[in-house]
């Protein structure tokens, strides 16, 4: 198994008792879950155990849902013009006679209500809860589709991150073979600055040495290295895992940060610097990345 991303789209149909359905569904990146969902007129009831199906399957993510009903064609039923209603709102654009067109027959049957189905208030109880159950079954099926792709996504987004997590020990392999020789450089750098200073001034070696000392404490980055070593392992430990490491991947970049800042900061080597700034910019890479981990 492996880390899940956030974005994916599925689809789902079938029909019931003449009735085709479609459930569409869409995911991408949220700071926590969201589900927006989109059911014809009558069937609210729905949406409850859609929640509960959804934050039973997600913890983030930003998901819309929507769901068409159409009668087959081939078992279409009869038809009824509401006449009353029709007369109705001819009766009330009496009003408007000379200062608009008068409405047209298609107009009128445009207008919602006026044209009904015969079956449709003789549903019984049983009907539609066999309707709702057949919906509430193609809904679990679109969503097991969405869980796939968000899965997919996940997948590369792992590739993603071990790369980063191989960049990283390579860079910190680095830093520690550079900052070994940090006493050294320290001391001929010393003692360089002050021989161009005063060319006649009689050095003391053993003062040298203490300046030397102080000067490659100060910029000791051991303590950094062994941090970032950590959080690669941790990043590496992370991506193997089902459950959702979006926010821990966050806080995890943070620090990588914090720790890639202060190694810098405190290198008093070019080389240690350009490598601090190599690891920063793999850093913001997954931080960039893990904005799309669920």
């Amino acid at each position: 198994m492996t880390i899940s991303g956030m974005t994916g789209f599925a689809r789902a149909e079938g029909e019931h008792a003449g009735q085709r359905w479609i459930w569409e569904l869409k995911s991408v990146n949220g700071r926590g879950l969201d589900l927006k969902l989109r059911t014809p007129p009558g069937h609210d009831a729905i949406e409850p155990v859609a929640r509960a199906a959804t934050n039973a399957k997600f913890k983030r993510g930003s998901v819309q849902a929507s769901l068409s009903i159409a009668r087959d064609a081939s078992a279409a039923t009869a038809i009824k013009i509401d006449i009353e209603l029709a007369e109705r709102l001819i009766a009330a654009g009496e009003q408007f006679k000379g200062r608009a067109a008068k409405p047209r027959w298609d107009g009128i049957l445009a207008v919602r209500g006026v044209v009904q189905s015969e079956d449709a208030a003789e549903q019984t109880e049983e009907e539609r809860a066999a309707l709702e159950a057949a919906l509430v079954a193609g809904f679990n099926i679109a969503l097991e589709g969405l869980a796939a792709a968000r899965q997919a996504e996940g997948r590369t987004l792992a590739a993603i991150f071990s790369d980063a997590a191989d960049k990283l020990d390579a860079g910190i392999a680095a830093a520690r073979t550079t900052a070994a020789a940090a006493p050294a450089a320290a001391l001929e750098r010393i003692r360089q600055r002050l021989e161009s200073l005063a060319p006649d001034l009689k050095l003391d070696p053993q003062r040298l040495a203490q300046e030397a000392a102080i000067a490659a404490t100060r910029a000791d980055v051991q303590e950094e290295l062994e941090r970032l070593s950590a959080h690669a392992a941790e990043l590496r430990s992370l991506i193997t895992k089902p459950e959702p490491a979006g926010r821990r991947l966050d806080f995890l970049s943070q620090e990588l940060t914090r720790e890639a800042n202060t190694l810098c900061s405190k290198s008093s080597d070019l080389e240690l610097t350009r490598i601090g700034i190599d690891l920063k910019t793999v850093v913001d890479q997954i931080k960039e990345q893990a904005a799309n981990v669920e």
